[in-house]
Formats: structure tokens, C-alpha cells, sequence
């Protein structure tokens, strides 16, 4: 069984909403074992919808439709597919008596406009919606098997649970099973050279890898007949990936960069402070967007200006003058003093030009130091590193973030296993 993916709304052709309801009807699909050869976006166009239904319900055995099934004049999805069934809307009294009780219970007169909701294509079967008032509609549309939701996200999820994955489990004759590993600080290309045969093509399971935000993720899917061995193929190819990519995988899928080290520290029981001038407060952010933070992070220093990097975290005028703020010393001037003054067990420091503007010939715009400090005895002791990063204001800054973050990682992986 393959699956085609319609997604209707004229904000998503434009670009005003994004479409997170079609990666994950994909990912619930494959848990059933069934593909989706494409997927597609339409536009609030009755005749646009109803040649889409056809051209699926021509290539797939199952398509899924989300969104249009409004109440306003410009949800168009239920006449789309009565055009492409060939049949007339009709009133659906249990969908119209539901319509008419919401809005009892709630005191208010329904707007004429929410009976389209109750509409049915003739033949066709409402699908009850736990979580809104536009029912689904199941209909059969020649070798297809068409599914209509709504495109509210919570909505929709809702309906899949309860009307469409119960019905397709046991259908496809096939288990497919992913998995999932992030790294980062190799380029995408130096992954590929790492995992070398195992994204051979045609290999099963199948292995590609994918970019966001400098975070490379290896994407492994496994498709065979049977549960116990998609299970084993898939445990298996995980394992020779991990072992291939070494301390550059942090996560699964499940947890970001930040949260990967913010477990680290809360395992090792040490506190973290930070120091930051390009990154503005980035890293600080990353690190406090999981609740529970407090248990490892301190709290940092916003330095932006040279006046705040001397009176805040000790970095000598006379460095500044001389080699500047973007400079080695400056950031390991940063990392020792926040270890100091907030008496964390680590730091970590960033300075650079996130640009556009302020660079020259020996530090062009992207250049970051990033650096780590970390109390040994009575002394502290950091270490930095310079990075060039190619890309606009936001793109550098989200780069020299992350890299703090992971040298700090790459730092507790090297610390003997806590008790």
C-alpha cells in the first residue's frame, strides 16, 4: 500500500503557515507500515482540489486529505471531492445534530455558515471528530480509499488515532521501523565518508542523512514482512552508525544539543555559567528552553560592549586595545572570570562578528571564538578555539552557540564516568 498526502490551504501555498501535518502523517503512516509516495500542497480551489483527489486516488491506494473543512466560504474540500466522486452534498443529520448541540450548550446561535460541516458526499461516510466540529469523511475513490480531515493540527492527529490507524495496521503486509541519530561537528559530506557502505543504495535498511541548522541527523529505515526482524536489521545498523560516527553522534532524535549537555552536567552534579557577546544570550536560551534547568545552569553575563567585558568579567582594557575583542584572550579572559564569579564547576564564552557589518581582512564577518573554563583545584583553566562560520546574522550566532555547547560535551566525555 503507498499513500499520497494532500495538503489544502491557500496560507500554505504562501507560505503564511507552515505544514506540519504532512511530515507527521508520513512518520505515523511508515509506523503502519505504509509509504507515501508524495505529497503534495493544493490551493482553496474547488476545481485545484478535486483534480488533486483524482490524481491521487489515481496513483495510491490511500490518500489523506487535510484541510478545508471549515465553515467559511473559502473551505472547499467536501464540494471538491462530492465533484470528484461524482455526486451530490447532502445533510448528515447525526453530523447536523452535533453542529446544532455544540452550540446550545455553549448559548449562542449557530452561524448559517457551519451547516456545510454537515455536509456528505453521497455515499461517502462522516468520520466523527473528538476534538472540533468538522467531521472527517471516508470515501472511496476508484482503487483509493480517501480520507478527508481537518488541517487544525490537534484536530487532525485526533482523527488519525481514532479513525484512520486503527484501520490500516493490519493492511499493509509490511513493518517499516526508523531511527534516528544526531550529531554534530562533522559537515554532512565527512558523515556520508564516515557511514561509507551503509548508505550504500538499495541496502535495508536504507540510510541517508539530512542538515537543519547544523545539526547532520542519520535517518535509518528498516522494511521487511516481519516485526522481530525489521527490529533486529534496524538495532543492528544503528549500532555500526554509532560505532562509524564515534563522539560526534549526541542524540536520537529525542533531545537537542543543549539538552544532551544539560543531562551531562546534571549527571556529574556540576554548575554551568556563561559569558556571551556575539551569541547575545543564545546560549543561556538553549540551555533554559528544557525545564529543570536550574538544576545544572547558574546563569550567565550578556557582555556586549568592551566597557561590560573589563567590569563584568575582568577582560584588561589594555587586551582590548591591543588584540581585541574578538580575539583568543578575550574569550578565555571571559570563560575564567564567569567560572570565578559565579563559582560554577565550567564555563563556556563567546565572542566573534555575526555580522553583516565589522569584519576585515584578518577577522572576516562569521569569525567566533568560543571558549571553555572549567575549575581544577583552586586554579580555573580554559581552553578556545576559533571558528569561521559562512551565513547570515542569525545562522553564525546559532553556529558559535552550538559549538560552545558541544566542545563542552565533547569535554565531559572525556571526564572518567561519574559514580
Amino acid at each position: 500500500m503507498r499513500a499520497i498526502i494532500l495538503s489544502i490551504g491557500d496560507e500554505l501555498i504562501l507560505g503564511q503557515v507552515t505544514d506540519t501535518n504532512a511530515g507527521w502523517l508520513s512518520a505515523r503512516l511508515a509506523e503502519c507500515g505504509i509509504m507515501t509516495a508524495w505529497r503534495q500542497t493544493v490551493p482553496d480551489d474547488r476545481a485545484a482540489i478535486a483534480a488533486a483527489l483524482r490524481g491521487a486516488a489515481g496513483a495510491a491506494e490511500l490518500v489523506i486529505a487535510t484541510g478545508g473543512l471549515g465553515p467559511t466560504p473559502d473551505d472547499l474540500t467536501r464540494d471538491a471531492l462530492a465533484d470528484a466522486l461524482g455526486a451530490p452534498l447532502e445533510i448528515y443529520p447525526p453530523a447536523r445534530e452535533k453542529l446544532e448541540q455544540f452550540f446550545r450548550a455553549r448559548g449562542w446561535d449557530m452561524p448559517a455558515g457551519n451547516l456545510a460541516q454537515a455536509m456528505l458526499p453521497r455515499g461517502a461516510e462522516s468520520l466523527d471528530n473528538p476534538a472540533g466540529t468538522a467531521p472527517g469523511i471516508l470515501a472511496r475513490l476508484g482503487k483509493s480509499v480517501v480520507y478527508a480531515v481537518p488541517g487544525v493540527p490537534s484536530e487532525m492527529r485526533a482523527m488519525f488515532n481514532r479513525h484512520i490507524a486503527p484501520r490500516l495496521g493490519a493492511q499493509s503486509g509490511r513493518v517499516i521501523l526508523t531511527a534516528q541519530l544526531d550529531t554534530f561537528g562533522l559537515g554532512e559530506s565527512r558523515v556520508a565518508e564516515a557511514l561509507g557502505d551503509l548508505m550504500r543504495r538499495g541496502r535495508n535498511p536504507l540510510v541517508g542523512t539530512t542538515v537543519s541548522d547544523g545539526i547532520v541527523s542519520v535517518r535509518v529505515r528498516a522494511d521487511f514482512p516481519e516485526s522481530a526482524a525489521a527490529r533486529a536489521a534496524l538495532a543492528q545498523t544503528v549500532q555500526a552508525a554509532r560505532q562509524c560516527l564515534g563522539a560526534a553522534v549526541f542524540g536520537d532524535g529525542s533531545v537537542s544539543l543543549a539538552g544532551q549537555v544539560g543531562a551531562m552536567l546534571r549527571q556529574r552534579h556540576f554548575r554551568l555559567a556563561t559569558a556571551e557577546s556575539c551569541t547575545g544570550g543564545l546560549l543561556g536560551k538553549m540551555l533554559t528552553d528544557a525545564p529543570g534547568a536550574s538544576d545544572f545552569y547558574l546563569g550567565g553575563w550578556v557582555v556586549y560592549d568592551n566597557v561590560m567585558k573589563s567590569s563584568q568579567l575582568d577582560v584588561p582594557p589594555a587586551l582590548l586595545s591591543n588584540v581585541g575583542a574578538v580575539s583568543e584572550a578575550a574569550a578565555l579572559c571571559m570563560a575564567e572570570a564567569a567560572v570565578r564569579r559565579a563559582g560554577a564547576d565550567c564555563a563556556l564564552a563567546s565572542t566573534g562578528i555575526a555580522g553583516p557589518g565589522g569584519g576585515g581582512p584578518a577577522k572576516p564577518v562569521g569569525t567566533v571564538w568560543i571558549a571553555r573554563g572549567e575549575r581544577a583545584g583552586d586554579a580555573v583553566v580554559a581552553r578556545a578555539e576559533r571558528r569561521i562560520w559562512a551565513g547570515g546574522r542569525a545562522a553564525v550566532r546559532d553556529r558559535a552557540a552550538k559549538a560552545a555547547l558541544n566542545m563542552l560535551r565533547l569535554r565531559l566525555l572525556e571526564l572518567p564516568a561519574p559514580p
